[in-house]
């Protein structure tokens, strides 16, 4: 799905919580681990987060770190699975919302899908930008200011995004290329901020 180990050296944030789709999550990971990449789940609480097939309870999923623990300079990418309740409680996450925003900050990689844009839009990162989600979350991303077009895969910037499971195979496939463009850039990026002692991810 991947081709080559394209992303060795990248570690890439996930950040989810309980109903999350699983294969929203499973799927990219997957993909991510195939071409290299170090990642970690991250969530609001340690411990484990369920997920769901639809409206069926599925798997729990380990977490790694919880975001007060992860700051945005600690990861090269971002991204954020969809389901139903899984963005609506991090958009209402002060502490995922800056999160999210440090990413966009520093110009790194960040890939959503479905029901994930949500939080770009809670988080006030969607004026001006063009993207893609779940038809039924529409209205939503053009009101905070997206322009929304219904395609299987958008990328704008650091930014891709895709409607949902139906479109896994491109979604995955623009998500390995945004990262790994980003592979260039990424030990400047950290040089640069090395310094700097504020954690961004908890930034307000």
């Amino acid at each position: 799905m991947t081709g080559r180990k394209k992303l060795v050296g990248q570690r890439i944030a996930v950040l989810a919580a309980d109903g999350f789709e699983k294969v929203e999550l499973t799927a990219p990971v997957a993909a991510l681990r195939t071409a290299g990449a170090e990642v970690d789940i991250i969530s609001l609480r340690s411990g484990k987060i369920r997920g769901m097939n639809l409206h069926q309870p599925a798997d729990l999923i380990p977490v790694d770190f919880t975001v007060d623990e992860v700051s945005a300079r600690d990861y090269d990418g971002l991204l954020i699975p969809g389901g139903f309740m899984n963005p609506d409680m991090l958009r209402q996450s002060a502490e995922a919302r800056d999160f999210v925003r440090a990413f966009d900050l520093l110009g790194k990689p960040i890939a959503t899908l479905c029901h994930g844009p949500w939080v770009l839009a809670s988080s006030g990162l969607l004026s001006g930008r063009t993207l893609t989600s779940w038809p039924g979350v529409r209205d939503d991303m053009i009101h905070a200011g997206a322009i929304w077009l219904d395609q299987e895969v958008v990328r704008d910037g650091n930014l891709v995004t895709s409607r949902g499971p139906q479109d896994m195979l491109p979604f995955v496939r623009e998500m390995i290329a945004l990262y790994a463009g980003n592979a260039g850039s990424k030990a400047a990026l950290r040089q640069r901020h090395h310094s700097d002692p504020q954690r961004e991810g908890r930034a307000s």
